[in-house]
């Protein structure tokens, strides 16, 4: 489930001012340790606005090819087959 930033503010100031140990609190809540940790990392290092929701699509591709080498490749692909077009005798060079 996700939490809006308000909630997530909320539960750690209600975290902060409990007299019970933070685990107790956090299982009384129903959130994991681990996801207020973070939450409490991202609020200690930045603040309210840190703990807004990234987005979980991931900037850059394992093995995505650079623009300039993929304009390289379609370049020589198509160098190559007028190449081709030129040498051939007429007859069509594929056939389908």
């Amino acid at each position: 489930m996700r939490y809006p930033t308000s909630e997530k503010l909320e539960i750690i100031r209600l975290v902060e001012r409990s007299h019970l140990p933070a685990r107790r609190t956090l299982e009384t809540l129903g959130i994991l340790p681990s996801t207020f940790y973070r939450w409490y990392d991202r609020y200690q290092a930045g603040g309210p606005e840190a703990l807004e929701d990234k987005p979980s699509i991931p900037r850059r591709v394992w093995n995505r090819i650079p623009d300039r080498v993929r304009k390289r490749i379609v370049d020589l692909a198509l160098a190559r087959i007028r190449r081709r077009r030129r040498t051939s005798s007429g007859r069509p060079t594929s056939r389908i």
